[in-house]
């Protein structure tokens, strides 16, 4: 039976995620996706999927997935594309209608080409050797990082003197952590600004528990710091960001808040926590993680082609 293509819709969410965790027991193992971050992407009032989503069946399963977004109103323009192997053709018929729909939403933005990154395992299912064939490229690594929890040996920390750390219970707390993370993450690669209302929807503002995500404080400094956490992912307990401003770092906070973090965690009965981290991030992020005891899950190359 020939294979069909069609655009994906919410009632979707399901049998792409199976698809994802398909895909994710293949590179990794076992499967890490869970509903709630599919429908998610779905739902994202950003992206309009009869134009910016593809699904390839045969019959009822699912082969492929592809979605594009634009993060930000410029060249950018992002794309995910979860396959099952040896299916080249379905693949390369996906990837050339991302690269015309890239160009389109870049142009209407009013620029002259689109530069397009795609995130994969460095292992993964997909065939790299048909991105190649295209013109894409690799450039950037990160790590998935894991490490056990026990609640015996990750008790809360105590805060160093003159440091406090606080839950983020209220509206301006929240527009707080946003103004921490847009200064915190300036200088970093592959950072794309966004307005407070977008952050909170990238954020997955309707599910995230805001227990979950704590300020720092310090003396002379003021708010300075911020921890994002979830504790919604099956697989185990994630750090979705952490950061410093320039004139906090070097104190030892963000060793603090990965342990406040842990501690936390634990006394939930979580026994996994993970995060994801560039390997040339430039504030020394990959060695403050290894001496905190987070070792390598896999990796995941950052492939770019550029259209126009």
């Amino acid at each position: 039976m020939p294979t069909s293509t069609r655009p994906a819709t919410p009632a979707d969410a399901a049998a792409v995620t199976a698809l994802m965790n398909r895909v994710d027991e293949l590179e990794i193992g076992r499967p890490e996706t869970d509903l709630h971050t599919v429908l998610a992407d779905l739902e994202h009032p950003d992206t309009d999927l009869e134009r910016d989503s593809w699904l390839v069946q045969d019959g009822e399963r699912l082969l492929a997935y592809g979605l594009l977004w634009d993060p930000s109103g410029g060249e950018r323009i992002d794309v995910d594309l979860y396959a099952l192997p040896s299916h080249r053709a379905d693949t390369e018929r996906i990837l050339a209608a991302m690269e015309a729909r890239a160009l389109e939403k870049a142009r209407v933005n009013g620029a002259a080409r689109a530069v397009v990154p795609l995130h994969l395992n460095a292992t993964p299912t997909l065939d790299t050797g048909l991105l190649k064939e295209r013109g894409w490229r690799t450039v950037r690594r990160y790590h998935v990082l894991h490490r056990p929890l026990d609640a015996t040996r990750d008790p809360l920390p105590e805060p160093p003197a003159g440091v406090r750390v606080r839950g983020c219970t209220t509206e301006a707390d929240r527009m707080r952590v946003h103004a921490l993370h847009q200064e915190s993450f300036a200088g970093h690669f592959d950072f794309q600004p966004r307005p407070y209302e977008t952050w909170l929807h990238d954020l997955g503002a309707r599910q995230i528990d805001w227990n979950l995500v704590w300020i720092v404080t310090a003396d002379g400094l003021g708010d300075c710091g911020f921890l994002i956490a979830r504790d919604d992912r099956e697989a185990m307990e994630w750090i979705r960001s952490i950061g410093l401003l320039p004139a906090a770092r070097g104190r030892g906070l963000a060793g603090f808040l990965l342990r406040h973090a842990f501690g936390v965690f634990a006394a939930r009965g979580r026994d996994t926590v993970g995060l994801g981290v560039d390997t040339r991030n430039a504030t020394g992020a990959p060695r403050l993680y290894e001496r905190h005891g987070l070792g390598l899950h896999y990796a995941v190359d950052t492939w770019e082609t550029v259209v126009g």
